[in-house]
């Protein structure tokens, strides 16, 4: 089975989809490869899971709430929980990385070479989620 499978791509949960979208597109790169299809909620128009792609790296977002149920806020607690989910996207150059989020407005820290090796810059999502570009040195 192992030379069988060929990616591997998370599904987190997002509170407003469209932020999301925001965030990984526009702030991050990615593309939209799929989503459902769209619906008009009174939350807005937005559709409950996207399959998303940079590079070789997949992720896909699914809305945490169904048409008409979100709350106005984030629960506190539930995005507390997203401390413990961390998306590692491997690069080979991420000084170009690191100046591409900058030019896309992204505050970011410059890189840093962490004790075991690894060069790396991290970012949060608007959901909490650790996102975490990275080179090996």
């Amino acid at each position: 089975m192992p030379d069988n499978v060929t990616s591997l791509c998370p599904l987190v949960q997002v509170f407003n989809m469209p932020e999301a979208l925001l965030f990984y597109c526009d702030g991050l790169g990615f593309e939209v490869v799929s989503h459902s299809e769209e619906i008009d909620a009174p939350e807005g128009r937005y559709f409950y899971w996207a399959w998303l792609r940079l590079g070789s790296a997949n992720l896909m977002l699914n809305a945490a709430y169904e048409e008409g149920e979100r709350p106005p806020r984030r629960d506190e607690t539930r995005q507390r929980a997203h401390d413990d989910t961390a998306l590692y996207l491997n690069c080979r150059e991420l000084d170009a990385i690191f100046a591409d989020l900058k030019a896309r407005g992204l505050a970011t820290e410059p890189p840093k070479t962490a004790p075991y090796g690894m060069r790396q810059l991290y970012l949060r999502d608007p959901d909490g989620y650790t996102v975490c570009f990275q080179q090996t040195v």
